[in-house]
């Protein structure tokens, strides 16, 4: 009865949450705003490291034999003798429309050039994280499930000893196993996807599996620990009780669960994909948007620098923004309750209720015999964490 009675407060007291719940800004809206700031702040940052290098691209494109006025001359049609602040705004206004501007020495538009390397990475970096998270799935899903066995050491050291390794060494140990020894795949070259699909995949095979085994051990360690502490909930044991199968309880509802920190230590592998491609396309001869950037950089060429550091911005938001949708989608109460968590002590407590209620009710709906069961559990469940808080 004490149940029952302390169950009926959080079901009137449910509009009200709900009501305030719609009129709080999604946490996805709240991502976006973020990421837009952040492209704005990179923006400015990569801007006046351009304005700050010092270049004189007039002088380097006329020779020495240029005289002042040509100099000048040039530097008025690349737009050099405005103020910064007018050259910045007007950067950024035709950068956000495709228009990164033309490069100082090919005359070639930046943004041609950019998207015709970016492919590359792209590619490469789809099949490193598609790479990662089969790895890692399997190898974390089979240790937690032989949790304090044999194979559960054996992934756990093997995360470890990879974890420690830089995307050039293993680059260079696949080369020397795979390309040179066995003859396997190719040690370099590129052929787009469109052209050819097969030969796409030999020729990325090699630096997808550089990039993304540090990011596959990563997704392994971290999901191995979450599925852990997660099968030993008690919704856990509760299932097995009622005669689910392992299978269905693990993936069903546990690898759901638990999923949520490796979408997270994947999301943040796609900065360290980018930064590996620097080396990793000098060693594998790619076409990439890393040689790209450093060609200009030996170049002194500025606007090629700035769209490349911009664009690299860009798929990096864009990709912690499918990281976050993925987390919402995954757990659809989360944007509940980081609307909840910011209202008073009351409304914090009756959140954390509200959190454990959702995720109870659908256990026990799930695995219950019926949608009564889920029902009491998920009101008993946010009883005790509205008392809790």
């Amino acid at each position: 009865m004490s149940a029952l009675s302390a169950t009926a407060p959080t079901g009137r007291a449910r509009p009200s949450l709900l009501r305030r719940t719609a009129r709080a800004p999604l946490p996805l809206g709240r991502a976006l705003a973020t990421a837009g700031t952040v492209f704005l702040l990179s923006s400015l940052l990569t801007f006046g490291l351009g304005a700050l290098s010092n270049a004189n691209p007039a002088a380097a494109v006329l020779g020495e034999t240029a005289t002042p006025a040509d100099i000048a001359r040039l530097n008025h049609a690349f737009g050099l003798d405005r103020p910064l602040v007018v050259q910045y705004v007007s950067w950024l206004g035709h950068a956000l429309t495709g228009d990164l501007g033309r490069s100082w020495f090919t005359t070639l538009p930046v943004s041609e050039s950019v998207f015709h390397a970016l492919p590359v990475d792209l590619s490469i970096a789809g099949l490193a994280l598609l790479f990662a998270v089969v790895l890692g799935a399997f190898g974390g899903i089979t240790a937690a499930w032989n949790n304090g066995g044999r194979w559960d050491r054996t992934v756990t050291a093997l995360c470890s000893v990879v974890g420690t390794l830089p995307a050039f060494v293993v680059a260079i140990g696949l080369i020397a196993v795979v390309s040179v020894k066995l003859g396997w795949l190719p040690s370099g070259g590129w052929v787009p996807l469109g052209q050819d699909p097969a030969q796409w995949l030999r020729y990325a095979a090699l630096p997808a599996c550089a990039l993304g085994l540090d990011a596959a051990a990563n997704v392994a360690r971290q999901l191995r620990a979450s599925l852990v502490g997660e099968l030993r909930a008690n919704y856990v044991t509760g299932a097995a009780m009622r005669g689910l199968s392992a299978r269905r309880v693990l993936f069903g509802h546990v690898l759901r669960n638990a999923a949520g920190p490796a979408l997270t230590v994947l999301g943040m592998s796609v900065p360290m994909l980018i930064g590996g491609a620097v080396v990793t396309e000098r060693i594998f001869n790619l076409p990439g948007i890393a040689q790209l950037s450093l060609q200009a950089a030996q170049q002194h060429d500025v606007p090629v620098i700035q769209g490349t550091l911009l664009v690299t911005v860009g798929v990096v938001l864009i990709a912690n923004i499918a990281v976050n949708a993925g987390l919402l989608a995954l757990d659809p109460a989360a944007r509940r309750r980081s609307a909840l968590g910011r209202a008073g002590r009351g409304g914090a407590g009756l959140s954390d209720g509200a959190g454990v209620s959702g995720v109870a009710g659908v256990v026990g709906e799930g695995v219950g015999s019926g949608p009564g069961t889920g029902a009491g559990a998920g009101g008993s469940a946010g009883a005790a964490g509205a008392g809790a808080a």
